[in-house]
């Protein structure tokens, strides 16, 4: 199911940092085997990315303890090859999980489909500020259609929000902004493409060549307590998509 790979646990590094630099976060910490990310979100205070997950359940088993018991509203992401293994354990610690895995996925960015131009009538740009490049596809309206972003570190291009507008769906705009980065961070210097899909994401991504590496589950607690005394641990995981009004879109990527 997965495809060969460096060590799981220095891509998910590498992806946490464009990540990151895309959300405007500040640097995570890393702790206790994981990387400790601040959002300071109401419904989303802190992050922690788990790192060790398939070598060692019980790294997963202590951050889902300390996820759980947090006064905060915090998310607990676990990347992993054993996803039963690590629900079960989520579960165990009182935490509610995201429904559906999402899938942690990588491309050589020199075997991404070289372009796929925006269908008439709609137009695509991209343009790079410092670090991050943003592709948006219009149509002749000057309506936003789809839009993404791609954060650039080193050698790696990390794709992040890519979403297209309910009434442009099903025209392969997605696709075009993909391309649209893949190709402007190939000709700025990146060599690899990372990124976490939903569901309906991963199968866009696979055939443009993104190859799945792991799933990945996301649990959360309850505002000031656990999970399983609360019952609006169950929130979006796509808040910046609702307030669009693209909630689930067919190509999301985390945000």
């Amino acid at each position: 199911m997965y495809a060969p790979t460096p060590v799981l646990s220095e891509l998910i590094r590498r992806w946490q940092i464009g990540w990151g630099i895309a959300r405007e976060l500040p640097p995570a910490e890393e702790a206790r085997g994981g990387l400790h990310v601040r959002h300071g979100e109401t419904d989303r205070h802190t992050e922690i990315i788990a790192l060790h997950a398939d070598e060692d359940l019980d790294s997963v088993r202590a951050l889902a303890e300390e996820t759980a018991d947090s006064p905060h509203w915090d998310w607990l992401t676990v990347p992993t090859r054993h996803p039963e293994a690590v629900a079960a354990v989520l579960a165990a610690a009182g935490l509610a999980m995201d429904a559906g895995n999402e899938t942690f996925m990588t491309v050589r960015l020199d075997e991404t489909p070289d372009d796929h131009p925006a269908p008439e009538p709609y137009t695509s740009t991209v343009a790079g500020t410092g670090s991050v490049l943003e592709a948006t596809v219009r149509h002749p309206s000057r309506a936003t259609a789809a839009r993404g972003l791609m954060a650039l570190t080193g050698r790696d291009a990390v794709a992040h929000a890519v979403e297209t507008r309910p009434a442009h769906r099903r025209r392969g705009l997605a696709s075009t902004v993909m391309t649209t980065l893949s190709r402007e961070a190939a000709a700025r210097g990146a060599t690899t493409g990372l990124l976490v899909a939903s569901p309906d994401g991963e199968r866009l991504y696979s055939a443009l060549g993104w190859s799945a590496q792991a799933s990945v589950l996301i649990a959360k607690n309850g505002v000031g307590g656990r999970a399983r005394h609360s019952g609006g641990a169950r929130r979006s995981r796509h808040p910046e998509l609702r307030e669009h009004g693209a909630l689930r879109s067919a190509e999301p990527t985390r945000i």
